[in-house]
């Protein structure tokens, strides 16, 4: 009975041996069998590269260093708000800056403008002044008022003496852009004339010219002696703003003037007046 139930399993097992050759080679026929044995290969790669992941508790080392990260990540953040907030410019330290200088009132005056030249390392009569002032959009030389002051300082975002000096070679700068000098140039004029006259008297008038023009125009100290022996008392604006159109255009020769052009009389004469010397 033992013999025949082996027998029994035996035959069994050939016959399905034989249905499983017969069903494989007529996938074999079919082409089906690479696919089913790269579709096979390719599960099975996949579940040996992918093994399950076990959690593991982190040791107590591990924690604490994780735990001083994070504490380190949040220093550094308040550390940088804090770096980002002293950075940012601050109208009330504006405003107390202002009132040292201004004392108990709402502008600083010559005595203030003073000690405000000396803290920021610049003579009164530096042109970079002349170029903070524009930017303050002063009315008055010699004096900034409270509304001047917050605005202009507001716009260079300069809130202490620190921050304007760190700004003055920006300031001199500007003087290099041909628009703004221009803009500057016709600034100077109302800013230096006395608010009740029309005219620039021909002192400050030369003062204001040298300021602008004496390093930049090589024919300014052959124009600025011209002025002194000459019959003018006051520079109307017209003639103020031809000096520097003249300063660009015209040849330190003189040879591309043009007496019938619209010049200035003033302008004229200095010509004729230059090309005498020249003869004699």
């Amino acid at each position: 009975m033992h013999s025949d139930a082996a027998n029994f399993q035996l035959n069994t097992h050939l016959s399905t041996l034989a249905s499983i050759h017969k069903i494989y080679h007529t996938l074999h026929k079919l082409n089906l069998t690479e696919d089913i044995g790269q579709e096979s290969h390719k599960s099975v790669c996949c579940l040996r590269a992918m093994p399950p992941r076990k959690k593991r508790r982190p040791s107590s080392g591990e924690d604490m260093s994780a735990k001083k990260s994070r504490q380190d990540s949040v220093f550094r953040k308040q550390e940088s708000t804090q770096i980002r907030e002293e950075e940012l410019f601050s109208s009330k330290r504006c405003l107390e800056w202002f009132y040292e200088y201004a004392g108990c009132d709402d502008v600083v005056g010559p005595e203030g403008m003073e000690k405000f030249c000396e803290d920021i390392g610049v003579e009164p009569e530096n042109v970079v002044m002349l170029v903070l002032a524009w930017r303050l959009d002063a009315q008055s030389m010699g004096y900034f008022t409270l509304q001047e002051w917050l605005k202009g300082m507001g716009s260079l975002q300069c809130d202490s003496t620190e921050s304007l000096r760190n700004s003055l070679d920006h300031l001199r700068s500007v003087l290099n852009d041909t628009t703004s000098f221009k803009l500057i140039y016709r600034y100077a004029f109302d800013f230096a004339r006395e608010k009740d006259q029309r005219s620039l008297d021909l002192n400050t008038a030369k003062c204001m010219l040298g300021l602008l023009l004496g390093k930049t125009w090589p024919l300014f100290p052959v124009f600025n002696q011209f002025l002194e022996q000459s019959k003018y008392k006051v520079i109307n604006k017209d003639q103020w703003c031809n000096v520097l159109e003249f300063s660009r255009t015209i040849n330190l020769d003189l040879s591309n003037y043009d007496e019938d052009g619209a010049w200035p009389v003033m302008l004229d004469e200095f010509v004729e007046w230059y090309k005498e010397r020249q003869v004699s």
